[in-house]
């Protein structure tokens, strides 16, 4: 007797900088979501597919629900909340280490709108004392009637498993959406463009806010060379930023395109020759055009 398959949809919902990036990468074995101690780093929505004998589940990590600020806000808002009721089943994740927040409420707000069963999913147990997990799993389960509660490390590893499989037994049975090497839906120049984002955030710091877009101007795969050719350009808001990203005699622009161009390599798995470019767009994140034509389009969802 053939043995059923399942599949299905999970959304992987939280405040900003939970960790629901690193529990993506930490699952899927390879690095498909950016990374990022600044909140609202994924800006779309990132499909991880996670592929078993007998099960595929197709991770979707929204934005951060919070409340928008501006129109790249309430895009980012928009999506995340549309995932929820196209999905199997929610991980609502949480930060050990903060515990609960006002940005919790908000979120728990929508999830009573919406007939999915819900995981919460303490993230960052490895940040805390057991004794303190106790207190917050009570706390949580107050507030809201949740399918499961699971105490996670996705930096490290911790009951990650066991995560898996409690997911697992949640998914009817389906086709397999994706082939089993395929790990994300995303085209190549995404995720390009996103490893190219995460070293300018990562460099940077505090100076340069959130402003930062990576528009891939042009891949090329010359014949007679192994090398592919990219091309691409930092979108910034202001004329003081563009000094700081291109740093130095070009120093700073030099090291983010160094550290992008390695995990592109690892990523395409063949030598890679980025070139980067900085251009000033004043105010890029309240205006529709620039937010389309930077791949932020409200009709794709």
């Amino acid at each position: 007797m053939e043995k059923s398959f399942k599949s299905g949809f999970i959304a992987i919902i939280g405040r900003p900088n939970v960790g629901k990036s690193t529990f993506m990468n930490r699952v899927i074995g390879q690095k498909i979501a950016i990374m990022s101690d600044k909140p609202q780093t994924t800006r779309n929505k990132i499909q991880g597919v996670w592929t078993e004998e007998d099960a595929q589940i197709v991770f979707i990590d929204t934005p951060g629900i919070h409340k928008p600020k501006h129109k790249l806000g309430d895009f980012m808002v928009k999506v995340a909340e549309q995932s929820l009721n196209e999905v199997d089943a929610i991980m609502f994740m949480i930060n050990a280490e903060e515990g609960y927040g006002r940005g919790d409420q908000f979120i728990i707000d929508r999830l009573d709108k919406v007939d999915k069963p819900v995981f919460l999913i303490i993230n960052k147990i490895d940040k805390v004392h057991p004794d303190d997990l106790l207190p917050l799993i009570d706390q949580y389960r107050e507030m809201y009637d949740f399918k499961e509660i699971i105490p996670i490390s996705a930096l490290e590893g911790n009951n990650v498993t066991h995560l898996l499989d409690v997911l697992k037994q949640q998914l009817p049975e389906g086709p397999q959406y994706y082939p089993e090497d395929q790990i994300t839906d995303h085209p190549e120049r995404f995720i390009i463009s996103e490893m190219i984002r995460e070293k300018a955030l990562h460099l940077t710091r505090e100076e340069v806010p959130h402003s930062i877009a990576v528009v891939i101007d042009g891949i090329e795969h010359r014949e007679q060379s192994e090398t592919v050719y990219i091309q691409a350009t930092l979108i910034i808001e202001r004329p003081s930023q563009k000094g700081i990203i291109i740093g130095k005699q070009g120093k700073m622009l030099k090291e983010i395109g160094q550290r992008a161009r390695e995990d592109i390599e690892a990523l395409l798995g063949t030598k890679v020759f980025l070139d980067l470019w900085v251009k000033v767009q004043k105010d890029w994140r309240n205006r529709q055009l620039q937010l389309n034509e930077y791949g932020y389009k409200d009709d794709e969802y």
